[in-house]
C-alpha cells in the first residue's frame, strides 16, 4: 500500500488538513456540500486508501464529506427498503437557528435505530420537521425588525444544514413545516372535525393572561409559582371567552391507555406516572356541611369533595377558595374581606394566610347522628385560605389537621391555642398518635373521638359513612378529575387561524373544508409597530368577511391556535405528507401508525404527549383512522416511547463567589487544574445543563468539523446510557478516534490479502470440528484460536441486537465493539474467519457511523454498493455449541492453598457429585503440573476433594 502513495499529487493530497477543507468550505458558501466533487466516491477508494495507511492518521471529517456527496448522489441508494415498516421519530425541532447537544443526542440515536432496523429488512421511516409556529418566533422576529415568517424560514435554513452535517439518512421528501399553510389546512380541518362533534367549544372562562406576551396561556403553562413558563411573567386572572378542546371526553379512555403503555416497559414508568396524576383521576364522596349565616343571605350548606370520609369525624374547620360564590358574595358586602382577597395574587401558593368570615359557621353533618360525641357536634369556622385550589372539588376543603399536612400548618397558624382532635390511630394502641407533632395520614384504626366507629377499620368506616348520609342527602359516593379541558386560544399572530366565522345573524359558523386553509394575511416589518394586543385584531381586510351560511357579513375569529394543537398530530401526517385533499389517507394510516418508536425529551411527558394521545384518539372514531376493533395495540399514538437523559456541559466557577467564568477568564493548559487568569485561584468544577449564563453551551458543528459526526455520533452514545444525564466531556473523543483509528488500519491490512475463499467461517468450523480427534497440536492451536474468537463474534452478535433493539443501553453497543475489536488485533484467527469476523464488526457499527462503516465496507467488498443496501445486520450462526473451549483453566488448591493452575477439558454437562469429583482429579493428573503435584502429595488420597463451581477450582483436603 505505502508504494501506491509514492506520487507526489498523493502525498500532496495527504498533507491537506480538515481545517484547511473547512476553510474551503468556507469559501464556497459555509457548506460542504458545495465543495467541487474531486474524485467519485468509488473510483478514487485505492488512492484514499494509500492516503490513509501512508499517514496512519484517518481523517473522519473528509469520510463525512465523501459519503455524504454518495448518499445524495441518484446513483447510489442509501438504503434498501424492505417490506414490513418501522416509523422512528423524534420529536421535532423548533427552529431557533441553532442545533445544540442535546438535538445531537436525540436525533442520534433516532438515526442509529433506524439504520439499525435497516439492516435487519425494514422499511424504517425516519422523516424530519419543523414545529414552527408559536410566541418565541414572534417575538424574536419582532425584536429584530423581521416578520416571524422570514425568521422561521432562515432559521429552519440554517437548522437544516446543521442536520445533514450530522450523517443522519432524514427522509427529506416527507419534510413538513406546521406554519406551511400545506400544514396547518389540516389542522383547521381537524379542528373543524371536533367543533361539527362538540369537542371544539367557545366559552367565558377565568384564565391566565400573560401581560408579557399578551396572550392567553394555559393552567399546564403556568408554574407552581403563578409565572409563565415562557416569558416568566406573572399571570393575570381575566375573564374572556375562549376556545377549548373538550380532552376530558376522552379522561376514561386516556387513563385506560395508560395501563397498555406499561406493558413490558414501552413508555418509561415516571412518564406514566406524570400523565396519571395530570388525569387526576380519584374517587371520594360528595359532602354537605349545613351552613348557619348570621345576618347574610348565602348558601344553605357548603359542598365538600373529599377522598378521606373516614376523617370526616375528625374535621375542625372548612376553607374555602377565594372564588367561591360564598366569598364572592360577601365580598360585596365586607371590605376587608375584599382587601384580603386584592393581596392573595402576590402570595406564594403555599401561603398559610387566611381570613375567618366573621359571620360564617359550618355544621358537620354528623352533628346530627344521636352517638355523635360532643366535640362532633360543635358548629365549625370558615377561612378563605389561598391553599383552596379553585378548579378541584368544589373550591372547598375541610380542615382536618390530625390527618393532613396542610390542613395541620394551617391550623396551627391560625389556631394554635385549641387541641387538634386524632379521630383515627395507626394501632388499637391510640398512644401510638395522641401526643401528635405531624398528622397521622395514613389508613389505620378509628380512636374514641371517631365516636361510635371506635376500633374499626378507617377503610372500612369511609364506606359505613357514605351508607349512613346518603339517605338524607348529606353526602353521595362522586368520582373527581384534575384534568380540564384544554384552553387553546392565543392572542397572538403566529399561530394557526381558527376556522371560525362570527356572523351577528348566523353567530359563530365553520369555515366549509372546501374554503381551507384560512391563511394568516401576508405582512412585512413595520406590521406590528403600534399595535399592542393581539396584531390580528388590526386586520381589517384578513377580519371582514362573508358569513358562510348566510353570505352577509361577518368577522374571522382573530385568535390563533396554540402550537400544542400542530404537534398534537404532525406525527400522522408523515405518514401521507402530501396529500392534499386530508391530513392522511387510511392506506398510509394503516401502513405507518401507530409510530414504532418515539424520542425525545422528558419535558414533554405531560402536555405534548397527553394532547397528542388525545387527539390520536379522536382520530380513532373518525374514518381517517377507525380500524373497527377496539385494538390496544393501535389505540395509542406512540407504542414505544424513549426518555433520552439531557446533556449537561462542564461549568467553570470562582470558587469563593460563586460566579460563573467564561473561557476567557480561565487558564486550562492543565485540565486537571483549571485556573482563574486574574488570580491563579483553581476554579470549581461541575456539570451543568447548559445555558448561555453558565459559558458551558457547546456548539455541536465546531466538534462535528473537528472530530467528524462519526466519532462525535459514537462519543455521544458511548458516554452514557441513552436515559441517563449525559456530562459532556470533549477530551475522552479521544478514545473513540483511537479505536476507529485502529479498525480501520486493520480493515486495510486485511484488504491487502487474498480472500478468494468459497467456505464460510460456519462450514470451516463444523468442517474441523467433526476433525478434532485428527487434528495436529498446530492444528488444535489454530482451532483454539478460532473457536475463541467465533465465540467473541456471537456472543457481540447477541448483545449488540440486544442493545439495539433495548435502545437505552446503546452505550453498551460501543463497548462491545470495542471488545470485539481488539479480540481480532490480539488474535491470529484463519482468514475466513478474520473476515467474516470483520465484516460482522463493520455492519454491526453502521448504524452508529455511517460514514466510517461505509468506508471500511467498500474496503473490503470494492465492488459492491452501499453497506446499507448490500449488507444485511449479522446473525448468530448457531455455531455456539460446538465452539465451546477444549481446555479451561483450573485452580488446583491443597487445603485450601493455591498449589498450581492447569488447563484441563471442561467436565461432560452430565457429570455431578462423586463421579464429577474422580473425572476431575484423573484429568488434573493427568496434566504436566498436576502430575508433578501429584508426585510430591497424594491427591488421590486425599481425604476430601471439593469441586468448585463446576470444576473451575478443586481443594485437595489432605
Amino acid at each position: 500500500m505505502q508504494m501506491l502513495c509514492g506520487k507526489s499529487t498523493a502525498r500532496s493530497w495527504v498533507g491537506r488538513s480538515a481545517l484547511a477543507r473547512l476553510s474551503l468550505a468556507t469559501a464556497f458558501g459555509k457548506s460542504s456540500s458545495c465543495l467541487p466533487l474531486l474524485t467519485h466516491p468509488r473510483r478514487a477508494t485505492p488512492l484514499l486508501h494509500a492516503r490513509h495507511y501512508a499517514t496512519g492518521k484517518l481523517d473522519l471529517p473528509s469520510l463525512d464529506l465523501k459519503w455524504r456527496r454518495s448518499w445524495a448522489s441518484a446513483e447510489t441508494k442509501p438504503y434498501a427498503p424492505g417490506t414490513e415498516s418501522q416509523f422512528v421519530l423524534p420529536m421535532f425541532p423548533y427552529p431557533s437557528g441553532y442545533l445544540h447537544l442535546g438535538h445531537l443526542r436525540v436525533y442520534t440515536i433516532a438515526d442509529v435505530i433506524a439504520r439499525f432496523r435497516r439492516l435487519q429488512g425494514y422499511d424504517a421511516v425516519l422523516p424530519m420537521g419543523w414545529d414552527a409556529f408559536g410566541l418565541p418566533a414572534e417575538n424574536a422576529a419582532l425584536a429584530r425588525g423581521f416578520p416571524p415568517a422570514r425568521w422561521t424560514a432562515d432559521n429552519i435554513r440554517r437548522m437544516k444544514d446543521q442536520l445533514e452535517h450530522m450523517n443522519g439518512s432524514w427522509d427529506w421528501k416527507r419534510e413538513l413545516t406546521t406554519c406551511d399553510p400545506k400544514f396547518y389546512k389540516h389542522t383547521q380541518n381537524i379542528f373543524l372535525m371536533l367543533h361539527e362533534r362538540g369537542l371544539a367549544y367557545q366559552a367565558e372562562a377565568e384564565v391566565n393572561y400573560d401581560p408579557v406576551d399578551k396572550t392567553v396561556v394555559a393552567n399546564e403553562q403556568v408554574d407552581s409559582n403563578g409565572f409563565c413558563w415562557r416569558s416568566g411573567a406573572k399571570v393575570e386572572k381575566r375573564k374572556l371567552k375562549q376556545w377549548f378542546l373538550r380532552i376530558s371526553e376522552f379522561q376514561e379512555d386516556l387513563l385506560k391507555g395508560l395501563d397498555t403503555l406499561a406493558k413490558d416497559g414501552a413508555w418509561p414508568e415516571r412518564v406514566l406516572s406524570m400523565q396519571r396524576n395530570w388525569l387526576g383521576k380519584s374517587t371520594g364522596a360528595m359532602v354537605k356541611f349545613p351552613v348557619m349565616a348570621m345576618g347574610h343571605d348565602v348558601h344553605s350548606s357548603i359542598e365538600v369533595y373529599t377522598t378521606r370520609l373516614d376523617t370526616l369525624p375528625g374535621v375542625q374547620y372548612l376553607a374555602l377558595s377565594s372564588s367561591h360564590p360564598i366569598v364572592s358574595k360577601l365580598a360585596q358586602v365586607d371590605a376587608e374581606l375584599q382587601a384580603f382577597l386584592d393581596t392573595l395574587p402576590g402570595l406564594p401558593p403555599d401561603s398559610k394566610v387566611g381570613y375567618l368570615l366573621p359571620h360564617l359557621r359550618a355544621v358537620n353533618p354528623l352533628a346530627y347522628h344521636e352517638d355523635s360525641p360532643d366535640a362532633t357536634k360543635k358548629s365549625i369556622p370558615v377561612y378563605v385560605a389561598p391553599y383552596v385550589i379553585d378548579g378541584y372539588g368544589e373550591g372547598a376543603v375541610m380542615g382536618v389537621p390530625a390527618h393532613d399536612h396542610r390542613d395541620h400548618a394551617f391550623w396551627k397558624t391560625h389556631r394554635s391555642d385549641e387541641p387538634v382532635r386524632v379521630v383515627l390511630s395507626a394501632s388499637e394502641d391510640e398512644s401510638t398518635t395522641v401526643i401528635l407533632n405531624e398528622p397521622f395520614v395514613g389508613h389505620g384504626i378509628m380512636t374514641a373521638d371517631s365516636g361510635p366507629f371506635k376500633g374499626k377499620s378507617s377503610v372500612e368506616v369511609g364506606q359505613m359513612l357514605i351508607d349512613l348520609l346518603e339517605p338524607a342527602q348529606l353526602a353521595k359516593p362522586v368520582e373527581r378529575w384534575r384534568l380540564r379541558d384544554w384552553l387553546i386560544s392565543r392572542q397572538r399572530y403566529w399561530g394557526t387561524p381558527i376556522p371560525i366565522v362570527h356572523c351577528d345573524s348566523c353567530g359563530p359558523v365553520p369555515v366549509p373544508e372546501d374554503q381551507l386553509p384560512v391563511e394568516l394575511p401576508m405582512v412585512d416589518n413595520h406590521w406590528f409597530e403600534g399595535k399592542p394586543g393581539n396584531p390580528l385584531e388590526h386586520a381589517a381586510e384578513w377580519i371582514n368577511t362573508k358569513c358562510p351560511k348566510c353570505d352577509g357579513p361577518g368577522k374571522r375569529d382573530t385568535d390563533t391556535m396554540d402550537t400544542f394543537v400542530d404537534s398534537s398530530w404532525y406525527y400522522a401526517r408523515f405518514a401521507d405528507p402530501h396529500n392534499e385533499n386530508q391530513p392522511f389517507s387510511k392506506e398510509a394510516a394503516d401502513k405507518y401508525l401507530p409510530v414504532n418508536l418515539y424520542i425525545g425529551g422528558i419535558e414533554h411527558a405531560i402536555l405534548h404527549l397527553l394532547y397528542a394521545r388525545f387527539i390520536y384518539k379522536f382520530l380513532r372514531t373518525t374514518p381517517l383512522l377507525a380500524d373497527g376493533q377496539d385494538s390496544e395495540v393501535t389505540a395509542e399514538p406512540f407504542t414505544r416511547l424513549i426518555a433520552q437523559g439531557m446533556v449537561h456541559g462542564k461549568t467553570y466557577s470562582d470558587p469563593e463567589t460563586g460566579r460563573f467564568l467564561t473561557p476567557d477568564e480561565l487558564d486550562l493548559s492543565d485540565p486537571q487544574q483549571p485556573k482563574i487568569r486574574s488570580t491563579g485561584v483553581v476554579a470549581a468544577t461541575s456539570y451543568e445543563k447548559m445555558s448561555k449564563s453558565k459559558h458551558n453551551g457547546v456548539d455541536p458543528t465546531g466538534i462535528i468539523a473537528k472530530y467528524g459526526a462519526d466519532a462525535t455520533r459514537a462519543h455521544m452514545l458511548f458516554q452514557a446510557p441513552v436515559g441517563e444525564i449525559l456530562n459532556w466531556d470533549e477530551a475522552k473523543i479521544s478514545g473513540v478516534t483511537r479505536w476507529l483509528s485502529r479498525l480501520h488500519n486493520h480493515v486495510g491490512s486485511l484488504a491487502q490479502k487474498k480472500d478468494g475463499m468459497d467456505e464460510s467461517a460456519k462450514s470451516s468450523l463444523e468442517t474441523r470440528f467433526s476433525k478434532l480427534d485428527s487434528m495436529t497440536s498446530d492444528e488444535l492451536a489454530q482451532w483454539d484460536v478460532d473457536a475463541k474468537v467465533w465465540r467473541e463474534v456471537q456472543g457481540t452478535i447477541a448483545s449488540v441486537t440486544s442493545s439495539y433493539s433495548g435502545v437505552y443501553g446503546l452505550n453498551t453497543v460501543v463497548s462491545d465493539l470495542m471488545g470485539l475489536t481488539n479480540v481480532l488485533l490480539e488474535h491470529e484467527a484463519s482468514p475466513v474467519l478474520l473476515q467474516e469476523a470483520t465484516s460482522a464488526l463493520i455492519r454491526m457499527l453502521a448504524p452508529i457511523t455511517p460514514a466510517f462503516a461505509e468506508e471500511c465496507w467498500s474496503i473490503l467488498h470494492p465492488s459492491t454498493p452501499s453497506i446499507f443496501s448490500a449488507a444485511s445486520f449479522p446473525t448468530v450462526d448457531g455455531t455456539l455449541p460446538i465452539l465451546q473451549p477444549r481446555l479451561r483453566t483450573c485452580a488446583v488448591q491443597v487445603k485450601g492453598k493455591l498449589r498450581a493452575v492447569v488447563e484441563v477439558p471442561p467436565p461432560p454437562g452430565s457429570l455431578e457429585g462423586d463421579v464429577l469429583r474422580d473425572w476431575m482429579v484423573e484429568e488434573i493428573l493427568k496434566t504436566e503440573e498436576g502430575g508433578r503435584l501429584g508426585g510430591a502429595v497424594d491427591l488421590k488420597g486425599a481425604r476430601r476433594v471439593i469441586v468448585v463451581r463446576g470444576g473451575s477450582a478443586v481443594n485437595f483436603v489432605i
